[in-house]
């Protein structure tokens, strides 16, 4: 079966995991397979004034709907394309007195829109809003407590003039929000910032090794070529060659776990067993619990100790980085790495989640030299482990090539910047903010870079006036957030 704008994928049942999706045709990385917009999306109750409602990107000034109070937006242009499906929620919001929950707001949305166009396959979609899996059966206990009372905050909510719903129906909606709501970032990719439903994408199966992965591109409304290119929308990529036939699977998990917490995760998460041929077959876990080889390889007890204290220490770390107390978390930082580095391999899951977090927060600080060295570190050992095309991966040798130029190692930087280049070229393509940045300072490190081969000497000297004529620049604040995960779980 095949929809406008979708034809080079079709919906087919496979054994075992229902719905998937199959490529019509072939593929080459970094090709869009299709691009959808939001069937409906809201952004975050903490972030509700300094996102615009519209294309979800961050901005320092944003107008404010005049009517409810709430909503807010980019400009007239933004305001106006959100008049649809704000109208609505607009009088619903006055009446109420106050905003709900993203969760009801959401629901809320996906209803009206269903009382505008019915329930049927909605333009460009292989599903309808019906036909999508809310698992419903499958919650625990706390799971059928919190639908409950979703259910009756929507009911509060819903105004008695709309299209009335029974609660079977709005529990469905409930349960789609919950197992398919997609994580939507701001444009630099770098923060969660709300959640939409997609229904498109909801198809595509998961695998720990997948063969697509989703970009949400915040659209662009000064390009008027045409509401593709204006529109938000997640766009699904592919990330190696895929030929005609193959099922077109995306990762719901970041793959840095051993297979044994993914399966747990994606089970508690997602409901299903993850049979994936990385699961099945435990391939990279070797790597990521690697021990010490050698004369003086560490014994099973002392392996055990470390991880013990590896975990510990990250839970302090957390904690400190909650209360903004960084030279703190160096400082956990700096021990455990004392701890781990006689026992545990360069590929070992514990030693990459402190290179990390160190790495990160000695560029805040400003300690570029070291952040620089436990970055590189990382890096070689994240390439051991992800798949070459892998965003995650993209970004973190994105944040490591910037902390080496900030640390002056010219060489080391533009290399690593040049390598972030070229996989997000591939996972988010070259129109994405975050490339256009990355392609900025390729340029610049390059100049730098043979401006350093010409004269080392006088490199140093024009770069040492530089730093003092203007204020370095700080990096951003580490966030306490991993990077965002594809499908976004209420807490």
């Amino acid at each position: 079966m095949t929809v406008g704008g979708m034809e080079s994928v079709e919906v087919f049942t496979s054994e075992g995991k229902g719905r998937g999706l199959k490529a019509q045709k072939e593929f080459l990385p970094g090709d869009v397979i299709f691009a959808e917009p939001a069937y409906a999306a809201v952004v975050f109750d903490s972030l509700t004034h300094v996102i615009c409602h519209t294309c979800f990107k961050r901005q320092e000034r944003l107008h404010r709907c005049g009517q409810c109070k709430f909503a807010y937006y980019c400009d007239r242009t933004c305001q106006r394309a959100a008049w649809l499906n704000h109208k609505n929620e607009c009088s619903a919001i006055k009446r109420h007195g106050k905003a709900p929950t993203e969760n009801i707001r959401l629901a809320a949305r996906i209803m009206w829109r269903i009382e505008r166009e019915g329930s049927g396959l909605a333009e460009g979609c292989l599903v309808s809003i019906d036909d999508l899996q809310n698992h419903v059966d499958s919650f625990d206990e706390e799971e059928k407590r919190e639908l409950r009372a979703d259910v009756e905050s929507f009911l509060e909510f819903w105004p008695p003039q709309s299209q009335q719903f029974g609660m079977q129906y709005i529990s469905h909606i409930f349960g789609v929000i919950t197992c398919n709501g997609f994580t939507l970032s701001d444009q630099r990719g770098l923060q969660a910032v709300g959640v939409g439903i997609f229904p498109n994408l909801c198809q595509a199966n998961h695998d720990c090794w997948p063969n697509c992965t989703v970009i949400f591109n915040n659209g662009n409304h000064e390009a008027v070529r045409s509401m593709f290119h204006t529109q938000m929308r997640i766009e699904l990529r592919a990330l190696n060659k895929i030929s005609p036939g193959d099922e077109l699977t995306v990762s719901y998990v970041d793959f840095l776990n051993v297979s044994e917490e993914r399966q747990k995760q994606l089970k508690k998460q997602y409901y299903f067993d993850c049979t994936c041929e990385h699961c099945k077959k435990q391939i990279k876990d070797d790597l990521m619990l690697a021990v010490k080889e050698g004369e003086n390889k560490p014994s099973a007890e002392t392996v055990k100790e470390v991880i013990q204290f590896s975990k510990d220490t990250l839970e302090k770390i957390n904690k400190a980085r909650v209360e903004g107390a960084y030279h703190e978390v160096v400082k956990l930082c700096r021990e455990c790495l004392k701890k781990q580095e006689p026992v545990l391999g360069d590929t070992n899951l514990y030693l990459l989640r402190i290179l990390s977090i160190a790495s990160e927060v000695l560029s805040y600080l400003q300690m570029f030299e070291e952040a620089a060295d436990y970055a590189k570190r990382m890096v070689d050992g994240y390439m051991k482990i992800y798949h070459p095309n892998n965003a995650q991966l993209g970004m973190a040798v994105m944040r490591a090539g910037v902390t080496h130029w900030h640390a002056g190692l010219i060489e080391a930087g533009h290399g690593l910047i040049c390598k972030a280049y070229a996989i997000l070229l591939i996972t988010h393509g070259p129109s994405h903010p975050i490339t256009k940045d990355l392609e900025v300072m390729r340029v610049q490190t390059e100049m730098e870079l043979r401006m350093f081969q010409q004269n080392e000497f006088m490199y140093y000297k024009m770069r040492e006036a530089a730093l003092k004529n203007q204020k370095i620049q700080v990096m951003p604040e580490p966030s306490n957030e991993t990077s965002p995960s594809l499908f976004h779980k209420k807490e």
